[in-house]
């Protein structure tokens, strides 16, 4: 990779990781959106760093956290995970031989509908839902997963309806969120995909995204929660309609 492009993949990734601690999310999304959008790297190679990143990320949060998760409902989400991250690692690989275009539309709309999702504020369920449902959320969540490294917003919007503790909701996604980056990672190393350049931008950007990270906890935007909220949607409104916009010229 040109030096170049490597230093505006680092400058991506450190926005990005600044963005997602003053938001609390999007690391992922702006990640995907902008390199796709200015053709920075290949969308399965970026793909396959942002999983590595999640992945590096949730094992540092998860030691002494595994006592506050709901494990029934964790299982039953993997169960869904598992099967469909091999289906969208697959379904990526045949998408970027045969159907840019079409895997750049996909991807504007995972991103708009990631946006969206910051403005919706799920209503709390009276009951537990049940595990056939969070198998079914784990699935929605693996497959996006699997295409872009992006499982969040299936498995955020339905644990946040659950009538459980926020810290216990916390404590699953992250657990979920690490099931989801380890199984594509171990997929995608056993398909003979884990390329050197994905594993010299992984190394190059985690340093960059603590940086980053550092910088958004010591320097945060003097911004209430709400506003925060609607300048990542709009972010992601623009880098969203921008991929749909030019896969669709």
């Amino acid at each position: 990779m040109a030096l170049e492009t490597l230093l505006a993949f680092l400058l991506i990734a450190a926005l990005a990781g600044y963005f997602q601690t003053v938001t609390g999310f999007g690391l992922g999304m702006i990640v995907m959106g902008a390199t796709s959008g200015l053709g920075i790297a290949p969308v399965a190679s970026v793909a396959a760093v942002v999983s590595l990143m999640t992945l590096i990320n949730c094992l540092v949060a998860l030691p002494g956290r595994l006592q506050h998760v709901d494990w029934p409902s964790a299982w039953a989400a993997v169960a869904g995970i598992v099967p469909m991250i091999m289906v969208g690692v697959l379904l990526l690989d045949y998408l970027s031989g045969s159907a840019a275009t079409l895997l750049s539309l996909l991807l504007g709309v995972v991103v708009l509908y990631g946006g969206a999702s910051l403005l919706l504020q799920p209503s709390r369920q009276q009951r537990l839902s049940s595990r056939r449902s969070f198998a079914l959320f784990g699935g929605l969540s693996g497959l996006l997963g699997g295409l872009f490294g992006m499982a969040g917003p299936p498995l955020i919007y339905h644990c946040y309806r659950q009538p459980i503790e926020p810290i216990r909701i916390r404590n699953l996604l992250i657990l979920l969120f690490a099931a989801t980056s380890g199984v594509r990672t171990l997929f995608v190393v056993s398909l003979g995909q884990m390329t050197a350049e994905i594993l010299w931008l992984t190394v190059w950007s985690v340093p960059v995204i603590a940086l980053a990270t550092y910088a958004g906890r010591r320097f945060p935007l003097p911004f209430s929660p709400l506003v925060m909220r609607r300048i990542a949607f709009l972010v992601l409104l623009v880098m969203g309609v921008s991929l749909i916009a030019s896969a669709l010229a």
